[in-house]
């Protein structure tokens, strides 16, 4: 079965969130490892400037993978 576009930037959506909270779970973690001090408001700016990318990189592999498979089945 075929995924959508909408699907694809629903689990790419889905992903992105999850992979956020654990990003700033992980960074409030081992930041002071490293004597990095942050606040909890730089954690979630630091968070929010990878997620563009991680969204886009998430809906873009999809779709490749998608094409990959649509070729192999014909």
């Amino acid at each position: 079965m075929k995924q959508s576009r909408f699907m694809s930037m629903v689990e790419a959506v889905t992903n992105v969130v999850v992979g956020y909270v654990l990003a700033i779970a992980t960074q409030v973690v081992v930041f002071p490892w490293f004597g990095i001090e942050a606040g909890l408001a730089e954690h979630l700016t630091i968070g929010l400037a990878f997620v563009g990318v991680s969204l886009v990189r998430g809906y873009l592999l999809r779709r490749v993978f998608e094409a990959i498979r649509i070729g192999r089945a014909k």
